[in-house]
């Protein structure tokens, strides 16, 4: 399984992933990237900024999910 089944895979169970989930769980380290191949190939990705203690991160999402 590529990295970019796995990023799809997680979203469609959990509905989004962060940078950090991506790291921990599966060792991918250049989510923004994966997710950036993703949308040029079609599929409908919005990224929400998120803040937790003063840092701010991206969280990707299929775009119309709450």
């Amino acid at each position: 399984m590529t990295q970019k089944d796995t990023i799809i895979n997680h979203i469609n169970q959990y509905g989004s992933i962060t940078p950090l989930e991506a790291l921990t769980r599966y060792g991918i380290m250049r989510l923004a990237a994966r997710v950036s191949e993703l949308r040029s190939e079609g599929l409908d990705i919005v990224s929400d900024l998120k803040v937790h203690d003063g840092r701010r991160y991206a969280s990707y999402r299929k775009a119309g999910a709450a």
